[in-house]
């Protein structure tokens, strides 16, 4: 019976906008079932070492919208985590805690990396579901995550912020959007926002493209444009670069050449990492243009979650109660045309949601005039 069952709470990854409204609504829902619930603190390292405390009304009123996590968060990997300055292994002693506080269930909120460790957690037993966080945009299965809504309207406002000062000085802005595998949030703010180049991950860009672009608005009386940039975003000679690196890893492995070829692809990593900066000088040199960066950072996932994302989480929330009443485990709540459908979580674990070249938003921004680099 559903008032029988104790369930645990935790949410793992980076911070996003909606976590609070997630914890509210699984909270809520499983109290009004008489279910008793526990919350984790800063994600599986609370599980790990038994941080915990109860759930009440009280402790949910007044989150629904408060920004961040009242559970705290962390990435810590259950298999990889450390512990006296070593590395253990503590999925058994996470199981452990599961059954020493009675769990029926555990409800896991997080991204890509959460939902890996969720399938070695499920190895031992635990009966788990999930809900999909990230402002991302790119856990498979869900048509949107929570956080992903907040984050892209805060995007948008900054473009069309960086728009007076970008007309006022005749200045390329180029604006760096989180990103590192899927653009969904370059591209929405990008084309949301006006923006007049949006490079995302999936479409690999010319500068030389991007240059002409610029230069073409120029010829027409525009000395100015805005550049939205996703920060896993690549030129085709580097999308080159990097996958001969990851080839030459990939075909190494179990050979003396492999600590070398991981140290190259390491290095790759670290030089892309200013990729932004590079770019905009070379805009500066191919346009004659002054170019000026601005890099949003941590400023795009947090503050008060937008209505929208309120509304997802307490869907997702509450139908996760649901599932959980009836036992139904090792799934995913999605969002699936607007109903939260419950997915295996082993087909979400490690795949991506990416962009396809034939998706609504980029043909739609191609049809306005917008540079996509390619």
């Amino acid at each position: 019976m559903a008032g029988n069952k104790h369930i645990g709470i935790l949410t793992a990854g980076g911070d996003s906008p909606g976590l609070n409204a997630a914890i509210r609504s699984v909270g809520k829902a499983a109290l009004s079932c008489g279910m008793e619930v526990t919350g984790f603190r800063d994600g599986f390292r609370g599980l790990a070492e038994n941080l915990r405390f109860p759930l009440d009304k009280t402790t949910l009123a007044g989150i629904l919208t408060v920004g961040g996590t009242i559970l705290g968060t962390g990435r810590d990997k259950p298999h990889r985590m450390e512990v006296d300055g070593e590395i253990r292994d503590m999925t058994d002693v996470i199981a452990e805690t599961y059954h020493h506080n009675r769990l029926d269930a555990l409800v896991c909120i997080g991204g890509g990396g959460t939902h890996k460790n969720i399938l070695r957690l499920m190895d031992k037993g635990l009966n788990i579901v999930s809900l999909p966080k990230t402002i991302d945009n790119d856990l498979a299965l869900t048509d949107t995550s929570i956080g992903f809504d907040t984050a892209l309207g805060i995007v948008t406002e900054v473009v069309d912020r960086l728009h007076s000062t970008a007309h006022s000085h005749h200045r390329i802005i180029v604006a760096e959007i989180m990103g590192n595998r899927a653009g969904w949030l370059a591209l929405g703010a990008g084309i949301a926002g006006g923006a007049d180049v949006i490079l995302i991950p999936e479409i690999p860009y010319q500068v030389e493209t991007v240059a002409a672009a610029i230069r073409r608005r120029s010829d027409h009386g525009t000395n100015f444009s805005i550049v939205a940039v996703a920060e896993g975003a690549m030129s085709v000679n580097d999308v080159a670069v990097y996958t001969a690196a990851k080839q030459r890893k990939k075909a190494s492995k179990g050979t003396p050449e492999h600590a070398q070829a991981k140290q190259e692809l390491a290095a790759f990593n670290e030089r892309h990492g200013g990729h932004t900066l590079r770019l905009s000088k070379q805009l500066e040199e191919l346009t004659k243009l002054e170019a000026r960066v601005t890099i949003l950072g941590y400023l795009q996932r947090g503050g008060t979650p937008s209505a929208g994302d309120r509304l997802l989480a307490t869907r997702l929330g509450s139908r996760c109660v649901e599932l959980i009443a009836s036992e139904c485990f090792g799934v995913m709540v999605a969002d699936r045309g607007g109903v939260a459908t419950p997915v295996p979580i082993a087909e979400v674990a490690g795949n991506l949601k990416l962009i396809a070249p034939d998706h609504a938003w980029v043909l739609s921004a191609r049809r306005v005039g917008t540079c996509l680099g390619d």
